[in-house]
């Protein structure tokens, strides 16, 4: 390798550090901004505390987002971006898959995201206290979307008898809350049956049930 070689990469190592930090700050922000939403809600979520919980000072946040709407938003949007990427690299290993196993594994992915991202549920639930501008926006942006794809396979696994039968949006709906129920009862279920969500063998006996119950 010539000099100028070295020298190159020795600036390209140089210029990826700043970058993979620009990134890791943006992820510890993010995180950050999911946990105080989802317990407080928008309004009453702080960039400040944000910030103590990123284990930054709150100003490096609006070097990343301009404000606290523009940060919320870039929560939803990661969140279902991570699930979407999750939901596409399985696609592609078997892209022939039938409806109703695209329908298992839409809810694999859901229930195995809301695990491993507890606060995701409440975040939600958090815009479904009363009228609020950002629910609108999540629908048109995110939610339409997700619901554009899923329940017309519903509807095609129904009709091959693949699963329950019943009005598919009801359905969709149902199936949203039987996948998130473990992440937004974790704390009671941990009280009562002792059950944790680090436990993957119960995890695991969960899905089954759901399985069970939604595919024929």
């Amino acid at each position: 390798m010539s000099k100028s070689e070295g020298n190159a990469t020795g600036s390209e190592k140089v210029g990826r550090r700043p970058q993979k930090r620009a990134i890791d700050t943006r992820r510890a922000i993010l995180d950050a901004a999911l946990n105080e939403f989802a317990e407080r809600g928008f309004e009453g979520a702080s960039v400040r505390r944000i910030g103590e919980r990123a284990g930054l000072e709150y100003t490096r946040i609006t070097y990343h987002f301009k404000n606290k709407a523009a940060l919320w938003r870039a929560v939803a949007t990661d969140a279902f971006a991570q699930m979407d990427a999750t939901w596409e690299a399985a696609l592609q290993s078997n892209p022939e898959m039938s409806a109703a196993s695209s329908v298992r594994l839409e809810l694999k992915t859901l229930l195995q995201f809301t695990v491993e991202h507890t606060a995701f549920h409440h975040f939600m639930l958090q815009e479904n206290h009363g009228p609020s501008p950002r629910l609108k926006w999540i629908v048109k942006k995110i939610l339409a979307k997700a619901r554009a794809r899923v329940v017309p396979k519903i509807r095609q696994a129904q009709a091959e008898g693949q699963m329950l039968p019943g009005d598919p949006d009801l359905v969709y709906y149902m199936l949203i809350g039987m996948t998130s129920v473990l992440s937004s009862l974790k704390d009671e279920m941990r009280a009562t049956v002792k059950l944790s969500l680090a436990d993957s063998t119960a995890v695991q006996a969960y899905w089954q049930l759901i399985e069970r119950a939604v595919f024929r």
